[in-house]
């Protein structure tokens, strides 16, 4: 697969941005990679439906949904919080077919519990399972393509940083040596690093890499006018949509790293775009269109 590499100017540094959010059409951007692998297996299983989790507003629910309709394969999601008819991510998912079971936050917290799984399939019959984010083995590999071809032209690589599935497929890329460094989206501690090195089964001895707490802006799906104000600028600059939660934070981060002299002049820099785009429609429902404005 090709991938669009646009480059940008800030403040004499060109940065080259690798648009994960050009592939394709609904199914985009890291989740691409992440579901590639999954869904080979499930149709060696000779499984004929995925069954996930996540919240109303998940980029991981989209993307599987999409998955589905995409690949001809069934798809229920288990969602935490009640339905809500107007909520865009929702309602994408039920026009790409997929089932929406609600349960509340208390029997979600038991999702990853066997007990939980035996109560799914007694109620939906076979399946093949995939976790809140998407993050598994095979998922990080197809991540760890993600970068395939690329070799060695740069010096610095960033990508934002969830659960941290998306990254240990980075550094776990072969015939790459560099520094790479994911960009928060979580409060957090180092948790999320040693959930990385777990992840990572097979990491690349070449590639070093950092992860940076500075810029999640105060957690997950958080964010302030500074942040908002970052990405209309951007766009405007650039013609690249970045989204709130994820992206956003990324390249903020990168401008704020240049700004203050923590990255090297002359480096070669690539930003990696995971997508997510999508979520700004559900954001601009809860928030009413603080991006597009």
């Amino acid at each position: 697969m090709q991938l669009q590499t646009d480059k940008i100017v800030y403040k004499d540094f060109p940065i080259d941005i690798l648009r994960l959010d050009l592939i394709g059409d609904k199914l985009q951007g890291n989740k691409y990679f992440k579901l590639k692998y999954n869904i080979a297996e499930a149709k060696n299983q000779k499984l004929d439906t995925l069954l996930t989790f996540g919240g109303a507003f998940s980029n991981h629910i989209y993307a599987t949904a999409a998955a589905g309709k995409e690949h001809d394969i069934k798809t229920i999601g288990i969602i935490r919080g009640e339905d809500n008819p107007n909520n865009p991510t929702l309602q994408f998912a039920k026009s790409m077919g997929m089932q929406l079971e609600f349960i509340n936050r208390e029997a979600y917290q038991h999702r990853a519990t066997p007990a939980f799984e035996t109560t799914l399939k007694n109620k939906f019959g076979n399946f093949y399972l995939l976790p809140e984010g998407g993050t598994n083995d095979l998922a990080i590999q197809g991540c760890a393509e993600i970068l395939s071809g690329i070799k060695n032209k740069y010096d610095r690589i960033f990508l934002p940083v969830g659960t941290g599935g998306t990254i240990a497929g980075i550094i776990s890329t072969q015939e790459l040596k560099t520094h790479v460094t994911g960009i928060s989206v979580l409060r957090g501690d180092d948790t999320l690093t040693k959930a990385i090195k777990g992840l990572a089964k097979s990491p690349n001895a070449d590639i070093t890499w950092d992860v940076n707490f500075n810029f999640h802006y105060g957690g997950y799906a958080k964010f302030s006018s500074k942040l908002i104000e970052f990405i209309r600028k951007f766009y405007k600059e650039y013609n690249i949509m970045l989204d709130p939660i994820y992206t956003g934070k990324m390249m903020g981060g990168i401008f704020f790293m240049i700004d203050h002299d923590k990255i090297e002049p002359g480096k070669k820099i690539l930003a990696i775009h995971t997508g997510g785009l999508q979520g700004i429609d559900g954001w601009e429902y809860r928030f009413e269109k603080i991006i597009k404005a």
